[in-house]
């Protein structure tokens, strides 16, 4: 006599072992909402489009503001952003199913828009084409937080180009003069 579900019974299981595990597999997934757990932080630096001064200090925590708010609804988590007059540093840490080049251009894309929609420059606002992304290792997370809050400081001794040099150069990347 069987007893239970017929794919439960001894016989069954010698025969066919691959049904019970995928069937194991599948409840486990279901009833235990099992996902893949990453922790990927990334370091994005963008500019104003042609590093026009616009991002005033009457705007700027606005504008950050609303890029942190704007990435939850679309599971982007911003965890730390800053910047000064004319560029952002964000720091993100990637979903499984996120691409950077998407997150970027949903976070630069629709605050460029909310900008022009709320009329907080006077012509139109638009984010430079290009982005620099990083990764950054989970000791190095407190270091760059401090590194994005101090942005005011920073630039009071250092121009934007000039800091974008040393990414460059720092990262490997071939630099380019602009």
């Amino acid at each position: 006599m069987l007893s239970g579900r017929w794919s439960e019974t001894p016989l069954i299981k010698a025969i066919y072992p691959e049904i019970c595990t995928r069937k194991v597999r599948k409840f486990v997934q279901h009833n235990f909402k099992i996902m893949p757990f990453n922790k990927i932080w990334i370091h994005l630096v963008w500019a104003t489009r042609n590093r026009e001064h616009l991002l005033t200090k009457n705007i700027r925590q606005q504008v950050f503001k609303h890029i942190k708010e704007n990435g939850l609804p679309k599971g982007i988590h911003v965890d730390f952003v800053n910047g000064h007059i004319d560029h952002v540093h964000c720091l993100i840490s990637l979903n499984t199913d996120q691409t950077i080049s998407k997150v970027v251009q949903l976070l630069k894309g629709e605050s460029s828009y909310w900008i022009n929609k709320n009329n907080l420059v006077s012509n139109k606002f638009e984010w430079q084409d290009e982005y620099f992304a990083v990764s950054v290792s989970e000791s190095g997370v407190d270091k760059l937080r401090e590194y994005i809050k101090n942005q005011e400081t920073h630039h009071a001794k250092k121009t934007f180009q000039q800091e974008y040099d040393e990414f460059m150069l720092k990262y490997g990347f071939e630099l380019i003069k602009g």
